[in-house]
C-alpha cells in the first residue's frame, strides 16, 4: 500500500519533496502558509492542497506522519505548538530541515511525553533532489523511523537512506555533512582561483574543470556543477563575492570544539564564508591602520579605489 503523508513548508526543499513523493505514488497533503506556495503545487497529481493545518491533519487517517520542512528555530516551533494540539496518539512527526541536533533530542522527549513520535531527518539534494532523489538520514526511535521508511524510500536514491541512530543522531550526522560541504567547497574554490590568477598561463578554468571530472581523484558532483558553472561564465561576472552559511558550519565547528576533535579545515572554511560577508572588515582596517601607525605604509580610503598615503614617513 502506498505511503499517505502530510508535507508542511513548500519552500525549495519542501515542493519538489512533494512532488517526487507524489510522482512515486504517495498521496501527499500539503499546507504552506503562504498561498503561492500552495498554488505551485496545485497541478501535481496525487497532491492535495489543504488550507490550513486543521485540514490537513483531518484530510490523513490516524495513525498519521506529517513531514515539516521549516527553518530551524522559531518558525518550527511556532508551527510545532500549533499542530500538536490537533494529533492523536501515535503520530509521527519528522522535522526535515536543518535543525540543530540537540533541539531535536528535546523536541522528541517533549512529544513522546504526549504520545507522538519524533523523527529527525537529515536531508540532502539541494534542487537536483526532485530529479535524483534526497540522501535521508533518519533519527528516532525504530518503530517511528519504520512508519517513516517507505516515505524514505520514495524520496531517496537506492541505498540513499539510513536510520543513524536515536533522537538526534540524523541531525547530527547532517550537520557534520554540511560541515564536510564547506571544507569541499572552500577547497575547490581557493585551487580555482589560483589557476584564475595564472595570467601568464592563459588557463581555460572551464576546460581544466571538465577535464577533472575524467578519472582525476578530485573528480565530485560538486566538480560538476563548478565545470557547468565555468562553461557559462568564466569570469563569473555579476556574482557578488558573498557567501551565506546556513548555521550547520558555525554548529559543525562548535561541536569541534566541544569534543576536543580538531577541524581546522571546517572551521577556516567557515571563517572564510563569515568574511566574505564583512564581518572580517573590522579587523582588517585594524590591520591596516596598525601598518600605516608603525611604518608610514598607505592605506585606502572607504570607498576609494587606488591607494592615499598617509603623511608619515617612518619606513619600516
Amino acid at each position: 500500500m502506498k505511503p499517505r503523508i502530510g508535507m508542511i513548508g513548500l519552500g525549495r526543499m519542501g515542493a519538489n519533496m512533494a512532488r517526487r513523493l507524489a510522482r512515486g505514488g504517495a498521496s501527499v497533503v500539503a499546507w504552506d502558509r503562504a498561498a503561492a506556495a500552495r498554488r505551485a503545487l496545485a497541478r501535481e497529481r496525487r497532491v492535495v492542497l489543504a488550507p490550513d493545518l486543521a485540514a490537513l491533519v483531518q484530510a490523513l487517517k490516524a495513525p498519521r506522519v506529517l513531514w515539516l520542512m521549516l527553518p530551524a528555530g522559531k518558525a518550527t516551533e511556532d508551527i510545532l505548538a500549533r499542530l500538536t494540539p490537533l494529533l492523536a496518539k501515535g503520530d509521527v512527526i519528522v522535522d526535515g530541515a536543518n535543525a540543530h541536533y540537540r533541539d531535536s533530542m528535546r523536541r522528541a522527549a517533549e512529544l513522546a511525553a504526549r504520545g507522538f513520535a519524533y523523527v529527525d531527518a537529515g536531508v540532502s539534494g539541494g534542487v537536483w533532489g526532485l530529479a535524483n532523489g534526497y540522501t535521508i538520514m533518519l533519527g528516532g526511535e525504530a518503530r517511528a523511523v519504520r512508519r517513516v521508511q517507505p516515505c524514505a524510500k520514495l524520496l531517496a536514491p537506492p541505498k540513499g537512506w539510513l536510520h543513524c541512530g536515536p533522537s538526534g543522531a540524523g541531525h547530527y550526522v547532517k550537520m557534520i555533512h554540511n560541515g564536510i560541504e564547506y571544507g569541499l567547497m572552500q577547497a575547490y574554490a581557493e585551487g580555482f582561483a589560483l589557476l584564475a590568477a595564472k595570467s601568464e598561463f592563459g588557463l581555460d578554468t572551464a576546460a581544466v574543470a571538465e577535464l577533472w571530472r575524467h578519472g582525476s581523484v578530485v573528480r565530485s558532483w560538486l566538480l560538476d556543477l563548478i565545470a557547468d558553472n565555468l562553461k557559462r561564465d568564466a569570469a563569473l561576472e555579476g556574482i557578488a563575492p558573498v557567501v551565506a552559511d546556513s548555521g550547520e558550519g558555525r554548529w559543525t565547528a562548535i561541536e569541534a570544539v566541544e569534543l576536543g576533535v580538531p577541524a581546522p579545515v571546517i572551521s577556516l572554511a567557515l571563517a572564510m564564508r563569515l568574511a566574505s560577508q564583512g564581518k572580517g572588515d573590522y579587523g582588517a582596517k585594524q590591520l591596516a591602520q596598525l601598518r600605516n601607525s608603525f611604518g608610514g605604509h598607505a592605506v585606502k580610503s572607504a570607498g576609494v579605489r587606488g591607494a592615499r598615503a598617509v603623511s608619515k614617513s617612518r619606513k619600516s
